[in-house]
C-alpha cells in the first residue's frame, strides 16, 4: 500500500487549519512499491499538524471500515470530513490498483464515503471493497497524545461493549470480530514485547534485546481478574447460569484463559475475587508449548490484547459516554481515565530477562529506561505485524531514543521489513537524524505560520538523504545557524566587542561552531589592529 494524494476540503481538525490543504505524498511516479517499505516523515514544529494528519488518516480508513463492516469498526470518529484520498494498493507484488476514496457534500450535509478502484464505484460489503481498504491501521503514540489516540479508543470501547452485552445477554459462543484499528501505546507494550519473545524468531528477539545488553525473557507474571470492585456484580441467576459472579466472558475469552492455564508454568485461582495468576518460566519447551495453540506472535498478540480491552469495562460507564460524546463533538481537553492497576482486567505484574551475561543474573523489565521500552515496543510492534497492506502510523516513535539510537533507527526498521508485502508507514519526528536517513520525496515538512494559522505542507527544498543534520534543522525548523539561543547570543555579543582581552575569554570558553569560527575571524582582526 502507497498513499499517493490527499486533499481536504473541509475537516474540523486543528480548528479547522487543514481545510484546503492539499498534500502530495511523493515517492516519485509510482510511490516506490518495489520497495516492501518506504516510509514518510513528518518533520515539523510542535502544533504544526503533523499528528492531526495522522489522525485524519486513522479517521478516513476507520469510517470506510465501519461502512464496510460495522462489526468489525463499530463506529466511526469522524463522519464530517470532506475529503479526496487516492492511494495504491494490491494482493501481489506484481499489481497494484489504484483506489480513491471520497467523501463529499449531498446537500448540505457530509455524504457517505465512496470507493473507486481504477475509477469503478465498489459497493460496501462487497469483497471488492475490503481488498482495498488497509489489512490494519496501526498506531503509536508515544505519550499522552490524545490527538492520534482518540479514534482508536473509540474503536477499542467499542469492542469491550461487545464483549460485555454478548456475554450477558446474546450467544457467548459467537465470536467477535477483530479491530481493525490497533493501537501501540505504553500501556500494550508487555503485551507486544511478552508475545514477539515468546513467538518471534530468533533474529527478532535478539534485536529486540540485544540493545539493552540483555539475554533471553526468563520469566512472566501476568493476571485476570474478572470481580472487583470497580465491576457491577450480575444476578444470581446469571452468575449459576455462566459459573462467573463477575465479568462475564464469551467463549473465545473463556477459551484464551484456559489456554493461558495450560502453557503456564504454574497457576491459581482465587475464587473469592475470581483472579487467575500466571506464571511462566521461560525455555525452549515453554515456547513450543505456546506454538501448539497460537501459529504467530501477532496471533498470540491479539489474544492478550482481547483480555486487555476488556479494562474498558472498570472505567465508569460515564467516563465512556464522555469521552464518546466528545470525539464526536471534535472536543479534546480530556481523554478516556486508565483504571488503576489493581483494577485492571488483565495486566502483567513482573516481567524478567537474562542479562546478557549469564553471570550477571536477571533484570526486571521496569529496571529498563524509557529508551529500552520504547524501542522494544516500536521494533516489536513492526515485527510481529506482517500482513500486507498495513498503514503504520507512529507519532514520535525515537522521542525517547539516544542520539545513537536515533542515527540507526530507519536503518533497523528497513532491516526488519523481510518478506511482508508493502505496507505503509508514516512517522512524525521532531530531530534531524530521521529525514537524514530518507529521500527528499520521502520526506514533508509541516508548517502553521502564526498570520494564517493554516497547516502548510511541502517537500524539503534540498535533497536530505545524506544531508549534515544542521542543514537539516535550517531548511525544517529555520534554525540558523543551530545554537542555542543563550549561545547564540553570546557569540552575537561577543563579535560586536572591541575588547581583545575579553573576546579571547569569550572565545575560548565555547565550543567548536560556526559561530566560533566567526569570533576566531573577529579576534584575528582585533589582534592585528593592535599589533
Amino acid at each position: 500500500m502507497r498513499l499517493r494524494h490527499l486533499n481536504i476540503e473541509k475537516s474540523s481538525a486543528g480548528g479547522g487549519a487543514f481545510d484546503g490543504v492539499f498534500i502530495d505524498f511523493g515517492r516519485g511516479t509510482t510511490g516506490a512499491t518495489n520497495d516492501p517499505l518506504a516510509p514518510l516523515c513528518l518533520i515539523g514544529a510542535n502544533g504544526a499538524g503533523k499528528s492531526q494528519l495522522l489522525q485524519l488518516l486513522a479517521e478516513i480508513f476507520q469510517a470506510a471500515w465501519h461502512l464496510h463492516a460495522p462489526d468489525e469498526e463499530r463506529d466511526s470518529a469522524n463522519d464530517e470530513i470532506l475529503f479526496e484520498l487516492t492511494y495504491l494498493i494490491g494482493q501481489t507484488d506484481d499489481a497494484e490498483d489504484e483506489v480513491r476514496l471520497a467523501r463529499t457534500l449531498k446537500g448540505k450535509r457530509a455524504g457517505p464515503i465512496e470507493m473507486f478502484k481504477n475509477e469503478e464505484l465498489l459497493e460496501p460489503g462487497s469483497d471488492a471493497f475490503s481488498s482495498c481498504l488497509p489489512t490494519l491501521v496501526v498506531g503509536y503514540t508515544s505519550g499522552e497524545n490524545e490527538t492520534l489516540s482518540l479514534p482508536f479508543l473509540f474503536s477499542r470501547s467499542g469492542y469491550a461493549e461487545d464483549v460485555r452485552d454478548i456475554a450477558l445477554k446474546g450467544d457467548r459462543s459467537k465470536k467477535i470480530p477483530d479491530n481493525r484499528l490497533v493501537l501501540i501505546d505504553y500501556g500494550t507494550n508487555l503485551e507486544v514485547l511478552f508475545a514477539s519473545l515468546m513467538l518471534g524468531n530468533e533474529d527478532v528477539r535478539k534485536n529486540l534485546l540485544s540493545h539493552s545488553r540483555l539475554g533471553d525473557l526468563k520469566s512472566c507474571r501476568c493476571s485476570v481478574r474478572l470481580a472487583h470492585s470497580a465491576v457491577s456484580k450480575v444476578s444470581k441467576a446469571k452468575a449459576a447460569e455462566t459459573g462467573r459472579k463477575g465479568i462475564q466472558l464469551t467463549d473465545e475469552l473463556e477459551e484464551i484463559i484456559d489456554q493461558l492455564r495450560r502453557v503456564a508454568t504454574c497457576w491459581h485461582l482465587d475464587e473469592k475475587s475470581e483472579t487467575y495468576t500466571f506464571d511462566f518460566y521461560i525455555s525452549e519447551e515453554t515456547r513450543k508449548a505456546f506454538a501448539s495453540f497460537w501459529d504467530t506472535s501477532f496471533e498470540f498478540y491479539r489474544s492478550l490484547h482481547k483480555l486487555a480491552l476488556l479494562n474498558d469495562l472498570a472505567i465508569p460507564k460515564s467516563s465512556r459516554e464522555r469521552i464518546k460524546k466528545d470525539v464526536k463533538n471534535r472536543k479534546f481537553a480530556s481523554r478516556l481515565a486508565e483504571p488503576q492497576q489493581e483494577e485492571m482486567v488483565f495486566g502483567f505484574e513482573e516481567v524478567r530477562f537474562w542479562h546478557e551475561d549469564a553471570r550477571g543474573g536477571s533484570v526486571d523489565y521496569v529496571s529498563l529506561s524509557d529508551g529500552e521500552h520504547q524501542q522494544a515496543l516500536i521494533l516489536g510492534a513492526y515485527a510481529m505485524i506482517t500482513d500486507r497492506n498495513t498503514i503504520f502510523l507512529l507519532d514520535e516513535p525515537e522521542s525517547h531514543f539516544n542520539p545513537k539510537w536515533r542515527v540507526k533507527f530507519v536503518r533497523r526498521l528497513l532491516e526488519m521489513a523481510g518478506n511482508r508485502g508493502n505496507q505503509e508507514l508514516l512517522l512524525t519526528t521532531h530531530a534531524p537524524f530521521v529525514p537524514s536517513d530518507m529521500r527528499r520525496d520521502q520526506v514533508l515538512i509541516f508548517k502553521r505560520p502564526r498570520e494564517s494559522g493554516m497547516v502548510e505542507v511541502s517537500a524539503p527544498p534540498i535533497e536530505t538523504f545524506g544531508a549534515t543534520f544542521d542543514r537539516i534543522l535550517e531548511t525544517c525548523f529555520d534554525i540558523r545557524p543551530p545554537n542555542s539561543e543563550i549561545a547564540e547570543d553570546k557569540i552575537e555579543l561577543l563579535l560586536k566587542l572591541d575588547d581583545e582581552v575579553a573576546v579571547e575569554a569569550g572565545f575560548r570558553a565555547l565550543g567548536p561552531s560556526t559561530g566560533k569560527a566567526l569570533l576566531a575571524d573577529h579576534l584575528r582582526k582585533l589582534k592585528k589592529k593592535s599589533s
